[in-house]
């Protein structure tokens, strides 16, 4: 019985408690939103953008923290299964927490699981409707299924909220999402 308690205390944190609710950072995403938009550069929109990943990357507690921190770490290290096992983690933890949604998509996006991104994808944005990468992830994913018409819509609604995105490009004439009919 030791062992056993031993490794799953090893395996991960315990949880001790639920996930609280996470904190409304709507006022604080708003304003980074608007300062994307008011950017004049892509250069200038550099710290914005990362000021989002800032409030995107708080977890609700310290333990949904470590799990989402870990998990990264293992997909920044390219084991995808240990990373999608840590997001998986987090989701079961914290349901409302629509960045462990988004991480676990991006990991099955890299995995081709383009089906199982785009139902975590659609789990993050009804969490958290203006997650700028969780609207261009959806793109993107929508793009490799083929569903061009909806990639593009979502697309544009990611760079309604952040014009300066790398992927704006997709959507210039003769791109993947470029305009219909204006190919080159």
């Amino acid at each position: 019985m030791r062992i056993f308690l031993a490794i799953a205390l090893m395996s991960g944190p315990a949880w001790a408690e639920d996930c609280p609710e996470p904190l409304d950072y709507s006022t604080e995403l708003d304003a980074l939103i608007a300062s994307a938009r008011a950017a004049s550069s892509a250069i200038g929109a550099k710290d914005v953008t990362s000021g989002m990943w800032d409030v995107w990357l708080r977890a609700p507690n310290d333990q949904a923290q470590e799990v989402l921190d870990r998990g990264l770490a293992r997909r920044n290290g390219y084991d995808f299964v240990g990373a999608y096992r840590d997001f998986d983690k987090l989701v079961e933890y914290c349901p409302n927490y629509a960045e462990g949604f988004n991480q676990r998509a991006y990991v099955q996006f890299l995995r081709g699981e383009y089906t199982g991104a785009l139902v975590d994808l659609d789990a993050a944005l009804a969490l958290l409707p203006n997650h700028v990468a969780a609207q261009s992830g959806r793109a993107l994913t929508l793009m490799q299924m083929g569903r061009l018409k909806e990639a593009r819509a979502q697309m544009l609604e990611a760079l309604n909220n952040n014009p300066w995105l790398s992927e704006r490009a997709l959507i210039a004439k003769g791109a993947p999402l470029g305009p219909i009919g204006e190919d080159i």
